[in-house]
C-alpha cells in the first residue's frame, strides 16, 4: 500500500536492476516550496564506486532545479560512506545530532510519575478533538528547538494539521500514542509521542518531546517520557527498545534522556546543500 505524504510530493528513481535508489520529498506546504528533503540515496555495497550514486544524485539535482528548489537536506550517518559521499557532492552538516536508545525491560513499572498541579493523559491514535487545539498550540513550542542552519521553516500548527500528520502514521500501519501533562485550565503543558512502525515489533521511535517555556523546571519532560515508556511496554509486550534523535546543542533534552537511561548509539546530522 502506498500512502501519499502530507507535506509534499514524492519523486523516486532507481538505477540499473536494483543497483541503487533515490527518494526525494518536494515540500508543497507554504513557506517551504523553495526546499526539499532527500529521504534516501542508497547504493548496494557491491555497486559502489561505479558512479551509481553520482548518477542518481544528478537526476535528483535536475529535478530540484526544474522545480525551482534552492536547497535540499538529508539525514546522514556520521563517519561512514554516506557522509563522505554527501560532502563530496557539496553537502554540509548544518545540524549535528545523535541517535539515542533506551532499553525497555520485559516488566516495566506502570506507576505514573508524580506531577503536582498537572494531570497525565494518554491518547492512542489521533489526539481527541476536544484536546486537539491545545495539543497543536503545544507543538508550536518546537519553534525554539535547535534547527541549525536548515532552510526548512517550521509551519504553523493547527488542530487540522496535527490530525493530518497523525493520520498519516496510522494509514501507514503504525501505532501512535501521546502522553500529555495538562493543567486544570485545559492547557497542554508538555507532551511526548511514540510510534511503533510495526505495532507487533520490538522497536519504537520517540517523536517530539516538548515542554512549554512557562512550565519548564517542574520535571515534566522526564515525567511524560517515563510514563510513555511504561504505557508503551504495557500496550506492546514485545517492545524492547525506544530510539530517538537529539540535536547536540539541545543540552536539556540530552540530560533528560540520560536520566531515563538513554544511551548514545551513533552520530548523525542534517546535511544540506544550496543549488
Amino acid at each position: 500500500m502506498r500512502v501519499t505524504p502530507a507535506r509534499g510530493r514524492p519523486v523516486l528513481w532507481t538505477a540499473g536492476e536494483g543497483a541503487g535508489v533515490a527518494a526525494l520529498l518536494l515540500f508543497t506546504e507554504e513557506g517551504n516550496t523553495h526546499t526539499a528533503f532527500l529521504d534516501v540515496l542508497a547504493v548496494r555495497p557491491e555497486e559502489r564506486r561505479r558512479g551509481v550514486g553520482t548518477a542518481l544524485w544528478e537526476r535528483v539535482r535536475e529535478e530540484l532545479l526544474a522545480q525551482g528548489r534552492t536547497s535540499v537536506a538529508a539525514m546522514v550517518d556520521l563517519g561512514g560512506p554516506g557522509q563522505a559521499f554527501a560532502e563530496a557532492i557539496g553537502f554540509e552538516n548544518v545540524l549535528p545530532m545523535a541517535w539515542y536508545a533506551q532499553e525497555i525491560p520485559a516488566a516495566a513499572p506502570d506507576r505514573a510519575p508524580r506531577t503536582p498541579g498537572y494531570e497525565l493523559l494518554t491518547w492512542h491514535g489521533l489526539v481527541p478533538d476536544d484536546w486537539a487545539p491545545a495539543a497543536a498550540a503545544a507543538h508550536a513550542a518546537m519553534e525554539d528547538a535547535p534547527t541549525g542552519d536548515m532552510d526548512e521553516r517550521i509551519q504553523t500548527w493547527t488542530a487540522q494539521r496535527l490530525h493530518t500528520l497523525q493520520q498519516l502514521i496510522l494509514d501507514r500501519g503504525g501505532d501512535l500514542s501521546t502522553v500529555a501533562a495538562v493543567t486544570p485550565e485545559g492547557e497542554v503543558a508538555a507532551y511526548t509521542e511514540i510510534v511503533l512502525p510495526d505495532p507487533d515489533g520490538t522497536s519504537a521511535l520517540q517523536y517530539d518531546t516538548v515542554v512549554l517555556p512557562a512550565h519548564r523546571g517542574h520535571g515534566l519532560g522526564r515525567a511524560v517520557k517515563r510514563h510513555m515508556a511504561a504505557q508503551a511496554a504495557a500496550r506492546h509486550p514485545r517492545l524492547r527498545r525506544i530510539t530517538t534523535t537529539v540535536a547536540d546543542e539541545n543540552g536539556p533534552m540530552r540530560a533528560v534522556n540520560e536520566a531515563l537511561g538513554y544511551r548514545r548509539e551513533r552520530g548523525v546530522g542534517i546535511f544540506q546543500t544550496k543549488l
